[in-house]
């Protein structure tokens, strides 16, 4: 389903992703990823805290940075991994673990909730902040639906 959403981003874009173990956030982004044209194997940045790929060229060869802030332990740590500038960046942020960011998540940006159900259900929660994010969500629900 989040699929889709990739072929609608644009550079700043930036989408955070919230749910607990197994939810299904990587696998989220590593789809998101293929659809914009990534050649790169996607895996989660759990130890390096922030991965780089790059789109395809239907889609400007665009950076897509992938970060996982699950094991940061304050907000504040942020601030020493240069958090600041991949997100204000020219390319598009898929974050994991979106909430431990605290007051440092952009006003402007798309939560999306995952909860696992089981190994092949998961639910999904779009939750969009600021005008560019409820027409991208506006436009992506219009598309699903057709």
């Amino acid at each position: 389903m989040i699929l889709g959403l990739g072929s609608r981003m644009r550079e700043r874009d930036w989408v955070g992703l919230v749910g607990g173990f197994w939810a299904g956030k990587a696998q989220s982004i590593e789809g998101v990823a293929q659809w914009v044209g990534a050649a790169d194997l996607v895996n989660s940045p759990s130890f390096v805290l922030i991965n780089e790929y790059r789109a395809g060229p239907r889609h400007g060869n665009m950076p897509i940075f992938h970060a996982d802030l699950y094991r940061i332990e304050s907000p504040d740590e942020l601030a020493s991994i240069g958090i600041e500038e991949t997100w204000s960046g020219i390319g598009v942020c898929l974050i994991e673990w979106a909430d431990q960011a605290g007051d440092w998540l952009p006003s402007e940006r798309l939560a999306i909730h995952l909860q696992h159900l089981s190994e092949t259900k998961r639910v999904l929660r779009f939750v969009p902040y600021g005008a560019r994010y409820q027409a991208l969500l506006a436009e992506f629900k219009k598309s699903a639906v057709a």
